[in-house]
């Protein structure tokens, strides 16, 4: 790959990562504070996100597969992006925040799905290539943490009192203006033909990754299906909560602190593989749920003051929370599934988590959340103690009823 398409890669995916990083870690604490929204309303934007990846399939598979080339319909979808981050940046109230977040967020997941796209098409050793590229997305989001904390200071009490945290809004619309604006730069990357080859079908079902259902028949892979799904109802207090909590328990620089999380996730993910090999399957999944157990009794009975060191040992367990059982599983779902249905299978376990388990998710952390509300803030301890609880069932259910397997990768 020539020097000057890496760096137009890596700049597409700083800014890709920088956009999503720069609005939505701090969206419970903003719509809190700002808006006045209750748990619940905070609960329905941030599943916005799962109705984006829901609509994703439909958008790629039926529009931008078929009929425009990725780096184009990918610049299109930022611009307008761009227009709906204004528009966030001027919303008074909940009631006009929502329609605009929903609009973003069926915007913008679809673009995920686009930068791997155009990514892939300028690389000759994809398995080699990628992940030096995709790192400047993880980049990007912790860079968007360590500016709004650090630089602007809009996470801070006064600031945040001030209703400083709309221009995350405003600095993500820039953004995305200006990655609207570059992906027409990028290197051409056509639409698929219409015409497969053999019997290949490029349906409906195949979008969705139906073709991959069959894979359920297997026991094992099962119960890790509806593992995955269960596992996201924890996964979502953290997305929703854990920057509201952190913000209104005293914690400065709350964002910025939270990068620690991204930073673990790229150490993890270069000791992944090797804990794979060494250790199997099963293990790497029970551990990355038991890391969910231990991050939100850590958040439970941490604080501000003399055990700030819980707090921050919980934000960087992200790295094994998310590397040990969502890549892990991404890895497990590779091997299981045929070579005719491998991309069907990982459509199938994203809609199903991204999807359906974060819309439940989110719709639970947003009941509890309100369920434990009280003047002037929130018993958290009670809060976190719940996802903490749901996590230990499923540990437990997984650990006596999942048989380990090897996995091969495939190259």
């Amino acid at each position: 790959m020539k020097a000057g398409i890496r760096f137009q890669l890596c700049l597409m995916m700083f800014l890709q990562f920088f956009i999503w990083g720069g609005w939505f870690v701090t969206l419970g604490t903003f719509l809190g504070n700002n808006l006045g929204a209750s748990g619940s309303e905070i609960g329905m934007a941030f599943a916005t996100q799962s109705w984006g990846a829901i609509i994703a399939p439909f958008i790629i598979g039926l529009i931008a597969d078929r009929y425009f080339n990725a780096e184009r319909i990918l610049g299109v979808l930022h611009l307008l992006g761009a227009v709906l981050m204004y528009c966030l940046y001027t919303a008074t109230d909940f009631a006009s925040f929502y329609p605009y977040v929903l609009a973003y967020m069926i915007a913008y997941m679809p673009t995920l799905a686009l930068v791997n796209s155009v990514s892939f098409g300028q690389m000759q050793e994809p398995a080699k290539e990628f992940g030096k590229i995709r790192v400047w997305g993880t980049i990007g989001w912790i860079l968007a943490g360590l500016v709004i904390s650090y630089v602007f200071s809009w996470d801070a009490k006064a600031a945040i009192a001030d209703g400083m945290l709309k221009n995350t809004f405003a600095l993500c619309a820039a953004a995305s203006l200006l990655l609207g604006l570059f992906s027409f730069s990028l290197p051409a990357t056509p639409p698929k033909s219409s015409t497969q080859s053999g019997n290949e079908q490029s349906g409906l079902g195949q979008m969705l990754g139906l073709d991959a259902l069959a894979l359920l028949k297997d026991r094992n892979f099962l119960l890790f299906f509806i593992s995955s799904v269960l596992i996201c109802i924890p996964l979502a207090f953290y997305y929703q909560n854990a920057n509201p909590f952190l913000t209104e328990i005293g914690v400065e620089n709350a964002t910025g602190k939270m990068t620690l999380g991204q930073v673990s996730e790229v150490l993890f993910m270069l000791a992944l593989p090797v804990f794979l090999q060494r250790f199997g399957l099963k293990l790497t999944l029970l551990v990355g749920m038991a890391a969910w157990v231990l991050r939100y009794v850590l958040f439970a009975y941490g604080d501000a003051g003399s055990t700030m060191a819980m707090l921050l040992v919980g934000i960087a367990l992200h790295g094994i929370c998310y590397d040990f059982f969502f890549v892990s599983g991404q890895i497990y779902t590779n091997a299981k599934a045929s070579d005719r249905t491998k991309s069907a299978a990982q459509g199938l376990i994203t809609l199903a988590t991204y999807g359906v388990g974060m819309l439940v998710g989110f719709w639970v952390a947003g009941q509890i959340t309100d369920r434990f509300a009280e003047q002037g803030g929130h018993d958290w301890q009670q809060i976190w103690l719940y996802p903490a609880g749901f996590a230990a069932v499923i540990f437990v259910l997984f650990l006596f009823s999942f048989k380990n397997e090897q996995v091969t990768s495939h190259e």
